[in-house]
């Protein structure tokens, strides 16, 4: 959304309304950016505790995979792994539990594999409807629709352990179904923040932001096994009831839209010179980007020709959005944009399916890492399954350094192409180093674990946050924003269809050892670094233009300034 052109505001969220009456004045600009960071963070956060308890409770329901998994991957090596995805940290009474039909049967946990499979192909294939969906609805509704659903849904898979529900079909329906619920969260919050925020710092705030994805994490498995002792419903419900919760907060005070409480989107260009200042400071631009100091003597019409031609293309470059000649009042199309024409935004395609390789790396260790560590002689001892559990958080605390760095580096160059691919690129030897030498000791596997978690998790982060908003409000829009939900479910949807075929895969590659997992990683890392080379190929060119169009303007005003001295 973001500009809607000649679409009328819509009114503040009640929670906002109440709070402006009691203060009596309005809240700055400033202020609504933290509240849409701060609501967007818990939102998305408590859409990923809602996901852990499927993980955490897998040994409950079927207790043997816990007991004997190692014993048959020592027996026989053509086990599926798919039947073991396992992540826990504190399961009381397990050892004691006789599970839950049909899932402690014969095949039961290849039924649990089967249910993650389905939601996240249902998560996948929602992606791109709820993208669709949201550029054309209000946002704050559609998010809180999802989230009430999501927490609805998620509390009745756990309701089967009181309903004493055997059918493993209901408990798959209600995954999907969830899973269908869960695909309205990434386009919404990436839309949202997107219309508050302008392109120049994106990457970084961006980055710091998606932190939610591992704090949602963390907190989900907490909440999960805090309640799992008093029956393994309440592993659902109570994660169910707090993204519920969360959702009346979203409705309650989510700003969508800056026009919504009377401010200007930054994806407007104005004419009026007085707002010039807010405009810049909107897009981030820096005094030294905008003016060249030249001596004060100095002030011939050419020179001036030239510092205003830099400064123009400064200006229209680092809003991203077409310029005031070219877009009237700086809203041109009121119109959402179809699922089609995103497509053909330049550099959707290409990022998109950098993504699916990407998140099929990083969905590979977010399932299958715990499992790795304890199956994995580290310093010549094998470690618990809970102590692998907590080790495995580590990959993603280097997630979290690596998605700010990752978007802190994508500002400052201006290059979100080379930034995304040379992490890529630095995940192959990472991942190489990591299987090779993680087993020397744990203080050596913690820090291997921690660089290769930066280098997959920081590229995913910056496409699925900044890369996605860029991309939603292109040039090439003429300044209509009414595009991001669409774009980013179309990026992210693309990715999630690799994070649910990487886990797949490595059901059945694993059967001829780990080294063939690390080497499909490495693989599939270095071809999402290849599918961006056209658009880095273009961000090169397009430095060496600037650069050159810059010098070319430096030597104008320095011959300038010497004719008078040669005669």
């Amino acid at each position: 959304m973001g500009s809607e052109g000649k679409e009328k505001p819509r009114r503040p969220p009640p929670g906002v309304q109440l709070i402006r009456r009691l203060r009596r004045r309005d809240f700055s600009r400033r202020t609504y950016r933290y509240s849409v960071l701060f609501v967007t963070f818990i939102a998305y956060a408590s859409y990923h505790a809602s996901r852990k308890p499927s993980s955490i409770v897998k040994s409950v329901l079927d207790p043997e995979s816990s007991v004997n998994s190692f014993a048959a991957a020592s027996s026989d090596r053509s086990f599926s792994l798919l039947e073991n995805w396992v992540f826990v940290r504190n399961l009381n009474k397990t050892d004691s539990s006789t599970g839950w039909a049909p899932f402690n049967e014969k095949g039961g946990t290849a039924l649990l594999g089967e249910i993650d499979v389905a939601f996240l192909s249902v998560y996948a294939l929602g992606m791109y409807f709820s993208g669709h969906i949201g550029d054309r609805m209000d946002l704050r509704v559609f998010l809180t629709i999802g989230m009430v659903g999501s927490g609805i849904f998620v509390a009745l898979f756990g309701m089967g352990y009181w309903w004493n529900i055997h059918s493993f079909y209901f408990f798959l329906v209600m995954q999907m179904v969830a899973g269908l619920f869960q695909a309205t969260g990434w386009p919404s919050v990436v839309a949202v923040v997107g219309n508050w925020f302008g392109k120049r710092k994106r990457g970084l705030i961006m980055g710091i932001w998606n932190a939610h994805t591992s704090v949602g994490n963390i907190c989900g498995s907490l909440m999960a096994t805090s309640v799992l002792q008093y029956g393994w419903g309440w592993s659902f419900v109570l994660p169910g009831a707090v993204i519920a919760f969360a959702g009346i907060i979203v409705f309650m005070f989510l700003v969508v839209n800056p026009e919504d409480v009377g401010y200007d989107s930054p994806y407007e260009t104005k004419k009026n010179e007085n707002l010039q200042s807010a405009r810049d400071e909107e897009a981030g631009l820096s005094t030294d980007e905008k003016v060249i100091v030249v001596d004060e003597g100095i002030d011939s019409s050419e020179e001036r020709k030239v510092l205003d031609q830099i400064d123009r293309t400064v200006l229209i470059e680092s809003n991203g959005v077409a310029s005031a000649e070219s877009n009237g009042d700086g809203s041109s199309d009121s119109g959402p944009v179809g699922f089609i024409e995103a497509w053909m935004i330049p550099g959707v395609a290409s990022f998109a399916l950098c993504l699916f390789f990407s998140k099929l790396v990083a969905y590979t260790f977010l399932y299958w890492l715990p499992f790795y560590i304890s199956h994995t002689a580290i310093g010549g001892e094998y470690v618990s399954v809970k102590s692998a559990g907590n080790f495995s958080t580590l990959f993603d605390l280097g997630g979290v350094v690596g998605g700010i760095l990752a978007g802190h580096i994508s500002d400052r160059l201006d290059a979100r192409a080379i930034t995304a691919a040379s992490f890529m690129y630095c995940a192959i030897p990472a991942l190489y180093v990591y299987r090779a030498y993680g087993s020397i000791s744990m203080p050596v596997n913690i820090a291997l674990m921690m660089v290769a978690g930066l280098f997959v998790n920081g590229p995913y982060a910056l496409i699925t946050t900044a890369v996605s908003a860029d991309l939603g409000t292109h040039s090439s829009l003429k300044g209509n924003a009414r595009a991001l939900a669409t774009v980013t479910a179309i990026i992210d949807g693309t990715g999630s269809v690799g994070a649910a075929l990487g886990p797949l895969l490595t059901g059945f590659i694993s059967s001829g050892g780990w080294n063939n997992v690390f080497i499909m990683l490495m693989v599939a890392a270095l071809v999402s670094g290849l599918l961006l080379t056209r658009l880095v190929i273009d961000e090169v060119k397009e430095k060496v233009r600037k650069a050159k169009a810059e010098n070319s303007g430096h030597q104008n005003i320095a011959d300038n300034i010497n004719q008078p001295l040669l005669r």
